[in-house]
């Protein structure tokens, strides 16, 4: 079964200068289970593609169906909706909200996808990355490793169907990033879950089943 079919993409944008093509005619599969790679220099679209996949953003051209939902036939809200409780994210810049703990943040898809016992859940899945006892610290007093399993804790506390990661250890040192990679592919492992991995770090990239490289909006 594909977790995400994607068939002629195209992104562009207007600028000062005029019309900027970021995709050119992108086709990917992504099936069940499985992890890739995307990988590529700076400034290629990687980015862009994920968060095409994702339903973040919408395509100027093509289709793609992410869990067997058409998002290229759906509104913002409903993009939103494949999302919820099927899809999880981590982030370089780790993305969490800064007025609310670190099991606040944990518990926010739970609540969002309306699934039941969120704080349990949450408190459960804080454990599991490590931070017991940092729960009802704000992101502004955890550092960046800790900032990071916060969000490993809160892209897989719904269970997703895949997981979507963009640079996840680009602002960590390399020790702190390889403790982080570790964790992440330990809890896929655990949870089944397909991956989109963004990264520069080819190190990184191997770990997955297959990798895929970008240049110029065009995947290789």
């Amino acid at each position: 079964m594909n977790t995400i079919k994607a068939a002629g993409l195209c992104k562009r944008v207007t600028t000062a200068e005029g019309e900027l093509v970021i995709l050119h005619d992108v086709d990917i599969n992504l099936m069940a289970r499985e992890a890739i790679a995307v990988v590529g220099p700076s400034g290629s679209g990687k980015s862009t593609l994920l968060a095409l996949l994702a339903g973040l953003d919408s395509a100027s051209d093509g289709e793609i169906e992410l869990l067997g939902s058409p998002l290229h036939q759906l509104d913002e809200d409903g993009r939103a909706a494949v999302r919820a409780g099927q899809v999880g994210f981590v982030f370089q810049s780790f993305q969490l909200l800064p007025g609310l703990t670190a099991l606040e943040n944990v518990m926010l898809p739970l609540e969002l996808a309306a699934i039941g016992d969120a704080r349990a859940r949450a408190a459960a899945q804080l454990d599991k990355v490590g931070l017991q006892n940092r729960q009802q610290h704000l992101p502004s007093q955890l550092s960046g490793g800790e900032q990071q399993r916060v969000a490993l804790a809160r892209a897989f506390v719904t269970e997703p169907k895949v997981l979507f990661a963009d640079e996840p250890t680009g602002n960590l040192d390399r020790n702190t990033g390889d403790t982080i990679v570790e964790l992440m592919f330990n809890m896929r492992a655990e949870s089944g879950c397909a991956l989109v991995l963004v990264t520069h770090d080819q190190r990184l990239a191997s770990r997955c089943d297959r990798i895929v490289t970008m240049t110029d909006g065009r995947l290789q």
